[in-house]
């Protein structure tokens, strides 16, 4: 049985969300090579590719939100000062200067 073009193309969301994983992926790599680069002119490019992928992100998110694709959980007050309050206990630990 033949796949018409039909049965193969992405629909809106499906495509959209392709592209948004594509784009997390891609921070990924930016990051990954910009940790383990070691000239400034190659950090200096992988950093601009880096801005530019996280607005590209940024852009395909606000673009899948407006349409509902993407839904958003809202946190509760307190869930954001215990998370805050944990981490902020953790960074201290991490710090020598605070320990």
């Amino acid at each position: 049985m033949r796949a018409s073009k039909q049965d193969t193309s992405l629909n809106e969301r499906d495509a959209l969300q392709d592209m948004l994983n594509v784009e997390k992926q891609l921070m990924g790599f930016y990051a990954q090579a910009l940790t383990e680069g070691n000239s400034k002119a190659f950090r200096k490019h992988i950093f601009d590719c880096y801005a530019d992928g996280a607005e590209t992100q940024f852009h395909v998110y606000e673009q899948m939100l407006a349409r509902g694709y993407y839904t958003v959980q809202t946190a509760e007050k307190s869930a954001v000062e215990e998370k805050a309050h944990f981490f902020g206990k953790v960074e201290k630990e991490l710090d020598p200067v605070q320990a």
